[in-house]
């Protein structure tokens, strides 16, 4: 059985950090991003923790795969891809 998974993209309030992320339960990551739960994470220290975009896959492994593609993006493309589903980039 697989277990499926997230792709997702935070910001900062003032939207000028990125991150993107892969888990198998969305609601609890974003949950964790919230209170800094790993104190001395890059999303901690620099307050990135609203949730701008996402994508479901049926499989963790097909997210993860797709965590690597858009990691290796520019800026600008990834700002392309929310811009897609959200173009204001209000907070999911």
């Amino acid at each position: 059985m697989y277990k499926p998974g997230y792709v997702y993209i935070l910001t900062n309030a003032s939207k000028t950090m990125l991150y993107v992320g892969v888990t198998s339960n969305l609601p609890q990551r974003i949950w964790r991003h919230k209170q800094k739960t790993y104190h001395n994470s890059y999303t901690a220290k620099y307050n990135i923790h609203e949730l701008i975009y996402y994508e479901f896959y049926t499989s963790i492994e097909e997210a993860i795969k797709r965590e690597k593609e858009i990691k290796g993006w520019k800026r600008s493309k990834k700002n392309a891809l929310i811009n897609t589903k959200n173009p204001k980039w209000e907070t999911l």
